[in-house]
């Protein structure tokens, strides 16, 4: 569920057209009166939280042999291992891609080769969250080859919460411009001009915690926000 949060600050201001002063002073401490064709311009907020609900699992193998082609080909193996064990935890096919694939020389003493590492990544999506402890143990579970990299959590329809976002800030200007007017003693006009800033969507939430898990249900994707500021600019009657 998305939460709005409005912010309670406020940008209000008054001009006149031609360099002409907004307010005329008025007797009796009253604030002035707006000068006819004046405009207002008033800045709202909107915020938005949201639980993701995808995870990227950067996963991967690592060999070391005598030779470069003992451990490329060891590398391949233990990959495609390592995709066959995801695809049993329930992934889809679609859903793991090759992430790397790297192979080099390791020193004793430079220029003396000890031997060969290879590398192949693989990451894996996982859409249903519930299943983020299960897919992980299953890929710790292919050995002392596996290596796991990391974990990013992300919202999957994220026009969606900046759409909401800007709704947020929308309502929150139109608010504080109506109470505005009213404090000085006219009437909203049309919109004359409408900017926005902010709005970027959030990147990937990374999380590098324990990845070898033992309790149920211990990973945690927490929420994401988004902040979008639009400032309106109304004629006054």
């Amino acid at each position: 569920m998305i939460n709005l949060r409005h912010a309670a600050a406020a940008a209000f201001v008054v001009t006149g057209l031609l360099g002409t002063p907004a307010f005329a002073a008025a007797p009796d401490g009253y604030a002035g009166v707006v000068v006819k064709g004046s405009r207002i311009s008033v800045t709202g907020h909107g915020n938005v939280s949201a639980p993701p609900d995808l995870m990227r699992l950067q996963a991967g193998v690592e060999i070391r042999r005598a030779t470069a082609g003992e451990a490329f080909k060891a590398a391949r193996s233990a990959a495609a291992k390592l995709t066959k064990i995801l695809l049993g935890a329930g992934l889809a096919e679609k859903d793991l891609r090759t992430s790397e694939l790297s192979l080099g020389p390791e020193y004793e003493n430079y220029p003396k080769i000890i031997g060969y590492r290879a590398t192949q990544g693989v990451e894996a999506v996982v859409r249903d969250l519930t299943q983020a402890d299960k897919v992980i143990d299953a890929a710790a579970g292919l050995g002392e080859d596996a290596r796991l990299n990391g974990i990013h959590f992300e919202i999957s329809d994220q026009n969606a919460i900046l759409v909401a976002a800007r709704d947020a800030a929308f309502k929150d200007a139109i608010a504080k411009a109506r109470q505005y007017a009213k404090l000085a003693g006219c009437r909203l006009g049309k919109i004359v001009s409408v900017s926005e800033e902010g709005g970027d969507v959030p990147g990937p939430i990374p999380y590098h915690g324990p990845m070898a898990v033992a309790d149920k249900a211990s990973i945690s994707p927490g929420r994401q926000s988004v902040g979008v500021t639009v400032t309106l600019t109304y004629e006054l009657k």
